[in-house]
């Protein structure tokens, strides 16, 4: 059941979306406190990876893929070496094989001439790799390096505009949007909470508000207009 509205809240404050962020954060804390990534990996390359794996499909299909891809090619040298007929072959039923292929091999070749097989910590030496968008790199820095990153991805960007903290659609103007109003030190775990909460609760088309935890901060709740 939702909660009820919270009346030591001032009406003025459940219009700022900082103070929102900041009722929101602990109530979805307690509710998802096993919230991170869904993608498996052992270190930073097997991320990069299955990130870029993980584009127009399911964390769990990734997840069923690189369970033997993994074991397949250890190294940044292992993908950079492979024919590209054999790496789609591989990754195919994670979708747009070529493209994905093409982004695995380019991006592990830049990676064993630029960073002796290392894949680098910061944003700006990650998107200049083909197929890394800020999406992919913040994934990265968060999850395999430690690093506050928001990750913008389908849900975050819908949470994000539902609640009234953006009204953008484009994930990078977003993602600079909620750096200025969520705690940097809360940038990954909000990432991740909103994530666990819109394949929850927040579906795309059928969000689930009556049964919704934060409903009395967001302006869309129960309003099907602003869906």
């Amino acid at each position: 059941m939702a909660k009820k509205p919270d009346k030591s809240l001032k009406k003025s404050d459940r219009n700022e979306p900082a103070d929102r962020i900041k009722k929101i954060l602990p109530i979805l804390k307690k509710i998802y406190p096993q919230a991170k990534t869904s993608l498996r990996f052992k270190n930073p390359l097997q991320l990069l990876i299955a990130t870029i794996l993980s584009a127009q499909c399911t964390d769990v299909r990734v997840n069923i893929v690189t369970r033997d891809l993994f074991k397949k090619y250890k190294s940044a040298k292992d993908w950079a070496k492979a024919e590209i007929k054999e790496i789609e072959s591989d990754i195919k039923s994670t979708g747009f094989y070529h493209n994905k292929a093409l982004s695995i091999k380019g991006t592990c070749g830049d990676i064993i001439r630029k960073y002796n097989g290392q894949v680098p910590d910061t944003i700006d030496e990650l998107v200049v790799f083909r197929g890394v968008g800020r999406k992919t790199a913040n994934v990265v820095l968060a999850n395999a390096f430690g690093k506050q990153a928001i990750v913008c991805d389908t849900h975050v960007i819908r949470l994000s505009r539902r609640l009234g903290l953006s009204k953008t659609k484009d994930p990078v103007k977003l993602e600079f949007d909620l750096a200025q109003i969520v705690p940097k030190n809360s940038w990954t775990i909000f990432s991740d909470l909103l994530i666990f909460h819109g394949r929850n609760i927040c579906k795309s088309r059928k969000p689930a508000c009556q049964s919704c935890t934060i409903a009395e901060y967001c302006p869309a709740a129960n309003n099907p207009k602003l869906w």
